[in-house]
């Protein structure tokens, strides 16, 4: 059984397989894979046609048991955008369970909401602080090399997906209310496949370090 993902940028297309096997792990529900990315610009996500034709490719992929599509929400507000883009998909889904989850502002708000759990890591200061609301700035990006050692430069092929293997799930759920949508939306496809999963998200995620 595999969770086939649609994406929108690059580095989405290597990170978000790592970050979905993180909570393949987290949640065991073993014999769950995950399918390579399908990766179409923004908008073409938002856009009804464009969508719904991803959506029936990801359905032709090998094994594919369930759809994820994740994108950043720039500058639309996702609890606008969002139920719009879930109705297309489950349209084009049909019986496959489906999901929709909108990075707000951008996928990097999720590693500035656990910045503390990265430091020292892929250059990362052992200083940088999160912001006050790790989603409400614009250019996550830009602020996350502003952590960065000096003259680092944040590269989304390479800098993602390895910030995606090492960022607190926990602290990043505690942080960000699209990070907890992206969970929730997880524990749901798995439910929806057949996986008994115990309880979803883990109770120690909520608790303060």
């Amino acid at each position: 059984m595999r969770i086939q993902p649609i994406v929108e940028g690059h580095g989405d297309v290597k990170a978000l397989p790592v970050l979905l096997r993180r909570l393949i792990t987290e949640a065991q529900a073993w014999g769950i894979e995950v399918g390579r990315p399908i990766r179409r610009p923004r908008n073409q996500l938002v856009r009804e046609t464009e969508l719904k034709r991803a959506v029936r490719l990801a359905l032709l992929q090998p094994d594919c048991c369930a759809v994820i599509v994740l994108f950043d929400g720039d500058t639309d507000c996702p609890a606008e955008l969002g139920p719009t883009v879930q109705n297309w998909t489950v349209q084009a889904a049909g019986d496959v369970p489906s999901e929709v989850v909108i990075a707000h502002r951008e996928f990097e708000a999720w590693f500035l909401a656990a910045i503390k759990s990265l430091r020292g890591q892929n250059r990362i200061r052992f200083d940088a602080q999160p912001p006050p609301d790790p989603e409400l700035p614009r250019d996550a990006k830009g602020h996350l090399e502003a952590r960065m050692g000096s003259g680092a430069t944040y590269l989304e092929t390479t800098d993602q997906p390895a910030l995606s293997a090492s960022f607190s799930l926990a602290e990043a759920y505690r942080h960000s209310r699209s990070f907890r949508k992206l969970a929730s939306a997880f524990g749901r496809l798995v439910s929806s496949m057949g996986q008994e999963i115990g309880e979803w998200p883990p109770a120690y995620w909520a608790e303060e370090g």
